[in-house]
Parts: C-alpha cells; structure tokens; sequence
C-alpha cells in the first residue's frame, strides 16, 4: 500500500518581509481604486496552479481576527494565518522583467515554483 505524502509542518513563526519595491506598487495601485480609504493588500495561499499551490493578491477592505499585518510607509500587506504557515520566512516583492512586472514571493519552504512565481509546491517530509 502507498504512503500519504507528508509536507513539513508550516513556519508560522517566521516573518514575513515585503521589499520597497512592493511597496510603492501597492501604494500606486491602491491610489488608483475608486475608493482607496481603508484598503489594504492582501496575499494568500490557496490550493491550486501548476504546482499544488498558488498565491492569491488583491485589495480589502477587512482585517479579519487572525490577520498578521505588515504595516510600512502608510501601506499595510495582511496575510490570514493560515496563508502564513506556508509563507514563513517569505519575500515578497514587484519584479519587472522582460515577459512582464508581477508581485512575486520568494518563499524557502516551497520545493519549486513555476516561472511566473505564483504557483509553488512545498517540500516533502
């Protein structure tokens, strides 16, 4: 009989750091919402993508109760805690590059990640 896959036990200690860069690219799309009051950036993990998992960015306009918020230069990045557990340690940043500019995270408990760097699967145990 096969084994279950077992993944490493998330880091849900280790922070979370977001670059400058990131930064002013969510100030400048957050000033372009119709309504930019109260809104912060949000990064998720949900299951999915080309490589088990995939994050998730957008704007809200809530802080939900578990809510790990990175506040910096007027701007605040919230991560759900469970979204967290799979981020700990996790860069997240705004690259341009030829093929585009995207939000990206580099993130050490991911085994490998696609080439857009939205996708990523975890290590196994």
């Amino acid at each position: 009989m096969a084994r279950p896959i077992e993944f490493v036990t998330p880091q849900v200690e280790a922070p979370i750091e977001v670059t400058d860069r990131a930064i002013a690219r969510i100030s400048q799309l957050r000033a372009s919402e119709p309504d930019p009051t109260g809104l912060s950036f949000r990064v998720s993990v949900l299951g999915g993508g080309c490589s088990g998992f995939q994050y998730k960015f957008g704007f809200d306009g809530s802080k939900g109760p578990d809510d790990i918020a990175i506040e910096r230069d007027g701007v605040t990045v919230l991560v759900d805690k469970v979204s967290a557990g799979y981020m700990g340690g996790s860069v997240i940043d705004f690259v341009t590059e030829l093929m585009g500019s995207s939000f990206q995270v580099r993130n050490p408990q991911a085994a490998s990640s696609c080439g857009c760097g939205t996708s990523f699967s975890l290590q196994q145990a």
